[in-house]
């Protein structure tokens, strides 16, 4: 009696991955062990970069709001520490953005923080 494989499923599994790797380099895209390896590992970088991206955009809004804070002779600690000393709840993603695309606002902020 032959013995029962189910290639079925094993063939399935294969083109599963193959189809995700299409688009890759070289053998990357139709080897199987090495598409497999590079697919994996590719998962790997996703899951790690979603942490890192957000990092990235908080330092990319720090950067802006200090920007914008020297323009206003305040440095950034001693404007997010008058900020909080007078509870205004704006978080930095907000304050980066009218640092940005609303100066004339954010110097209003600024003047309020001062007082």
């Amino acid at each position: 009696m032959p013995r029962s494989v189910n290639a079925v499923a094993s063939r399935q599994r294969r083109k599963k991955i193959l189809n995700r790797t299409k688009g890759y380099w070289g053998r990357g895209k139709n080897v199987w062990t090495v598409a497999k390896n590079k697919w994996e590992k590719g998962q790997q970088y996703a899951f790690r970069d979603r942490k890192v991206k957000k990092r990235e955009f908080r330092s990319l809004w720090i950067n802006r709001i200090n920007a914008a804070c020297r323009l206003n002779d305040i440095s950034y600690s001693v404007f997010m520490g008058l900020l909080h000393k007078n509870n205004i709840e704006l978080n930095r993603k907000v304050l980066a953005d009218l640092a940005m695309n609303n100066p004339e606002a954010f110097t209003a902020v600024v003047k309020s923080v001062k007082k």
